[in-house]
């Protein structure tokens, strides 16, 4: 593995895990749903303080850590339906689809409520951005395998949240996806041996299905948005 070597070898970098803990602390408590600042300016704000490689570091944890409690909340969920109805609900971490097209009135999309306070459209969408911008030097501080796998498992809940999960499509949501989808590209394109597609991707990327695109503080359609068609542009290229 690339990566690995590139920490073995002569171009080891030199990584502070304390500022890691300051930088992840500072982002968790100064921003998400309880700051008074618009996500877009959210998101820039923490994209500037994830600078260097400690913060890419940091942005691949943000990733990691959204996905691993969205899968632990839907697994809480889906083990409530079953206490309650006797309905066994199949959950599987490379293809969320299926279980929100069989279940999504009974599902809370789980981006909402993290429990380390990480929000979908301020540190989410920041990290998912530093990641993207600086993809290429993935391989001098953590392994990209399990980092675009968590990207994908994001962006499988983002889309599946708006299919099946009642989340609304608005700016924010348009823009954390666009950072999801350019961030797995560019992830994908530093690897050797990059992984196959996940099942929800190659999914939507045989669909051309414009989705209308919300202000955020109102009904009113600013644009439009082609989940499919952006990642057959990035995924494919």
């Amino acid at each position: 593995m690339r990566w690995l070597r590139q920490l073995l070898g002569g171009n080891r970098v030199q990584l502070d895990p304390e500022r890691q803990q300051t930088l992840l602390r500072d982002v968790r408590h100064r921003y998400g749903a309880r700051s008074p600042q618009r996500f877009p300016e959210q998101a820039e704000a923490i994209a500037r303080l994830l600078d260097g490689d400690d913060g890419l570091v940091v942005a691949a944890r943000i990733l990691g850590e959204a996905a691993d409690e969205a899968h632990a909340e839907l697994q809480a969920q889906v083990h409530d339906v079953h206490r309650r109805t006797g309905r066994r609900l199949l959950l599987h971490r490379r293809n969320y689809r299926p279980l929100w097209k069989e279940a999504g009135p009974s599902l809370r999309w789980p981006l909402f409520a993290l429990p380390s306070g990480l929000h979908p459209y301020a540190q989410v969408a920041a990290a998912a951005a530093v990641v993207g911008s600086r993809a290429d030097r993935l391989d001098r501080v953590t392994d990209p395998t399990p980092l675009v796998t968590h990207v994908f498992e994001v962006l499988d809940l983002t889309t599946a949240g708006w299919e099946y999960g009642r989340v609304r499509v608005d700016t924010d949501a348009a823009a954390l996806a666009e950072r999801l989808i350019a961030a797995a590209g560019r992830v994908l394109a530093t690897m050797d041996d990059p992984p196959r597609l996940p099942p929800a991707v190659r999914e939507l990327m045989r669909r051309n299905n414009t989705l209308d695109v919300h202000d955020p503080a109102g009904p009113r359609v600013v644009g439009g948005f082609n989940p499919g068609a952006r990642m057959r542009e990035v995924l494919l290229a």
